[in-house]
C-alpha cells in the first residue's frame, strides 16, 4: 500500500456519529498486509433492510455472486469485508471460501447465512484462505461498537492513501435520521452498475424495495460518474443498510413517497461525496478533473463523449504535465463514436475558452490557459453544439506514480 497521502485528500475527516442498530469491529487477520487491520465487520439489528448495486463485469468475484443471491431476501444482519485479496477468478476455491466465511459470520452474528453480506478487495486470482476469518470473526462480534466508522474505512483500504468517510442528516415525516458511509477505491476504477466498495448505513425505516430504488437513482451522478483508469473491477459493490431504529418512525415502502424527498437528497449527496473522495485518491493523482459535456445529441451521447475525454491517457497525461493541449480533447470527442461536428465544437479549460468553431479561439492566450492547468482542480468543458444532451464525469490525471503502483501491485 502506498504511504504518501494524496495531495487532494480532505483536510479533515467528518466526525461520524453512531447509527442506532449498527455495531462495527475491525481486526488484523494477516490476509496480505502486515501490521494493519484487514477485516471489517458490521452487525445490524434484526429490523435492517438492505439494497445493493454491483459490478457489471462479466467476470465478477465470488462475494459479488454471493451478495446478489442474498439481496433478494431484503434483510441483513452482518457484513464482512476483507482487503488484500479480491477472491475473484478463484474458481471452486473462491466459492468455497465465500461459503465458509458466510458460515463463520452467521455463527458469530447469530443469524442465518441468508442475512450475511460479503465483499473482498485486493489481488485477483489468488485463493483466499477463509480459515483466517474463523479466528477473528467471533471475537470481532463480541467487541463490536457503534463508534468505529473511521476504523472500518481504514480496514478496507488497499492502495488508498486515506480512509473515505461521509455523513449526512435528513428528515422523514418530522423524524431526524442519520446516514453514514465509507468507501474504498484508488485504482481499477470505472464503476459500471456501481477496485471500489462502498457501504452506507442509516437508522431510517425504509423498506428494501424503497431503499433499492433510491440507491439506483443516485448511482448515475455519483459512483457511475467517476473513472480513474477506465478499468471496471470484478468486485465493485455498493450496499446500503437501513436499521429503522430512529424513534417515532413508520416504515416507508415506496421510493417515490414525498416523505423521502429529504432523505433521497441526503443519500445522493453522501454517495457523491464518497465518489469524489475516490477520485481524489486516484493512484498517483495530483489533480482532480471535472469533465462537462453539453450540447450533445442526448444525455447518453454526452456521457459517452465525457467518458472518452476522461479516460483518454493523452488527455490525462496532458493534465499531469499541466499542458493546455485542447487538441487531445478534440481527439477524444472525435473517437467517441457519437454525433459531433468539428466546426461546432467549443472547448474551455476552466473559464478560458481555448477553441471554438473548429479552431483555436481568436482571443486565446497561452499564459491564461497554463495558469488553469497549474491548479489542483481543473474543469474541462466541451460544447458539442448539436442538442441539449449533457453529462459530467469526474477523473484525475495520469502520472508516473500510477505506473509505479500498478507495475508491482501483485508482487
Amino acid at each position: 500500500m502506498t504511504t504518501a497521502v494524496s495531495p487532494l485528500a480532505p483536510k479533515f475527516f467528518s466526525p461520524m456519529p453512531p447509527i442506532d442498530g449498527v455495531r462495527i469491529a475491525t481486526a488484523a487477520a494477516g490476509i496480505k498486509y502486515k501490521g494493519r487491520t484487514d477485516v471489517m465487520m458490521m452487525i445490524f439489528d434484526e429490523t435492517t433492510s438492505v439494497a445493493g448495486l454491483f459490478t457489471r463485469s462479466r467476470c465478477p468475484s465470488a462475494p459479488v455472486d454471493f451478495c446478489r443471491s442474498n439481496l433478494a431476501g431484503g434483510s441483513a444482519r452482518v457484513l464482512v469485508v476483507n482487503s488484500g485479496n479480491a477472491n475473484a477468478f478463484t474458481g471452486k476455491k473462491g466459492a468455497e471460501a465465500t461459503a465458509l466465511t458466510a458460515q463463520t459470520a452467521a455463527k458469530a452474528a447469530n443469524c442465518s447465512e441468508g442475512d450475511v453480506f460479503l465483499a473482498s478487495t485486493g489481488v485477483i486470482g489468488e485463493p483466499l484462505d477463509a480459515t483466517k476469518f474463523s479466528d477473528v470473526l467471533s471475537a470481532m462480534a463480541g467487541g463490536a461498537r457503534p463508534d468505529c466508522w473511521l476504523d472500518a474505512a481504514k480496514a478496507i483500504m488497499t492502495t488508498d492513501t486515506y480512509p473515505k468517510v461521509a455523513t449526512r442528516g435528513a428528515m422523514i415525516d418530522g423524524v431526524s435520521v442519520t446516514l453514514n458511509g465509507i468507501a474504498k477505491g484508488a485504482g481499477m476504477i470505472a464503476p459500471d452498475m456501481a477496485t471500489m466498495l462502498s457501504f452506507i448505513a442509516t437508522d431510517a425505516a425504509v423498506s428494501a424495495e424503497a431503499l433499492q430504488q433510491l440507491l439506483s437513482e443516485g448511482v448515475g451522478a455519483s459512483f457511475n460518474a467517476v473513472t480513474i483508469d477506465s478499468d471496471t473491477s470484478t468486485s465493485d459493490t455498493v450496499l446500503a443498510f437501513a436499521t429503522g431504529k430512529a424513534p417515532g418512525q413508520d416504515i416507508v415502502n415506496d421510493g417515490t413517497d414525498p416523505r423521502l424527498d429529504d432523505f433521497r437528497a441526503a443519500l445522493h449527496a453522501l454517495m457523491q461525496d464518497l465518489a469524489l473522495q475516490i477520485v481524489r485518491d486516484g493512484e498517483g493523482a495530483r489533480k482532480m478533473v471535472t469533465v462537462r459535456v453539453t450540447g450533445a445529441e442526448n444525455d447518453r451521447a454526452a456521457g459517452v463523449i465525457a467518458r472518452s475525454i476522461a479516460n483518454s491517457p493523452l488527455v490525462k497525461t496532458a493534465v499531469a504535465g499541466e499542458d493546455a493541449n485542447w487538441g487531445r480533447v478534440v481527439m477524444a470527442v472525435g473517437k467517441a463514436g457519437e454525433k459531433a461536428d468539428r466546426d461546432r465544437l467549443a472547448i474551455w479549460f476552466g473559464d478560458i475558452r481555448v477553441a471554438v468553431n473548429g479552431e483555436r479561439d481568436p482571443d486565446y492566450e497561452e499564459d491564461f490557459a497554463s495558469a488553469v492547468m497549474r491548479e489542483d482542480e481543473i474543469i474541462i468543458r466541451t460544447d458539442i453544439g448539436l442538442g441539449d444532451g449533457q453529462a459530467t464525469v469526474y477523473t484525475c490525471d495520469l502520472t508516473k506514480e500510477y505506473v509505479a503502483i500498478n507495475g508491482d501491485y501483485r508482487s
